[in-house]
């Protein structure tokens, strides 16, 4: 094994409706090394978006333990969490998650405004994202004059843009025709290959995780099936 990027240690995460109890993760041990592109695949409700969920710091394991780069993330609080998240993580959508009223490059500014960069150098490293990915010409336009492929790009752009060490896509084509969802799943390859950026991917399409280093399967929380591709 490489150099771990983050852990999730013996890690339980259970969601309760009133009286009821719903395990969505059990005893869960997962490393994801610095570099690696990793695919999880499983029926709906095995817990693959928890897992990037817990992985992202937008949740919490109820037991276990989670960490990054050594750094327990469970000594963070909820403040410190959130300024962790914004320095290390970028997240892509299903469904894209872009503000209709912003340009592509306003969108792509949103994550920096969480930094200290000034004005000038937010539109500058917007714009160099958006060229990373292929769309810098449509750097003025909205969402609405957009194909689904030019967003879902828009919203890469969007999670790269503060040179995050860990990138989180939660079935980033599920909403694209197979023509778009090859291309978006190049950019995807060419990220890790290139840039050497660390990508956890959750899909359904056997495709797209075959494009992976590595694919683990879940069944109600639990890890059945690890593959390397």
């Amino acid at each position: 094994m490489g150099e771990a990027l983050f852990r999730l240690e013996s890690v339980d995460r259970v969601y309760r409706r009133g009286t009821e109890e719903l395990h969505v993760l059990q005893g869960l041990d997962f490393q994801v090394d610095k570099g690696e592109f990793v695919a999880l695949m499983g029926p709906s409700g095995s817990g693959k978006s928890t897992i990037l969920n817990i992985a992202g710091g937008l949740d919490r394991p109820d037991l276990g333990r989670v960490t990054f780069e050594g750094q327990d993330l469970g000594d963070l609080s909820e403040g410190d969490l959130a300024g962790w998240r914004a320095r290390n993580v970028g997240f892509i959508f299903q469904a894209y998650n872009l503000i209709p009223v912003l340009t592509a490059r306003h969108n792509v500014e949103l994550p920096l405004l969480l930094t200290p960069l000034g004005r000038r150098r937010r539109r500058e490293q917007a714009e160099l994202a958006l060229e990373v990915v292929g769309i810098g010409h449509r750097s003025g336009h909205y969402p609405k004059q957009m194909s689904g492929g030019e967003e879902q790009r828009v919203s890469i752009a969007r999670a790269i843009a503060t040179d995050p060490k860990l990138l989180l896509a939660d079935e980033p084509t599920g909403d694209l025709d197979a023509e778009n969802a090859a291309a978006i799943l190049d950019l995807l390859c060419r990220l890790n290959e290139e840039n050497g950026q660390t990508i956890v991917m959750v899909t359904h399409d056997p495709n797209a995780a075959d494009r992976a280093h590595r694919v683990m399967h879940l069944e109600k929380g639990v890890l059945v099936t690890e593959a390397t591709t």
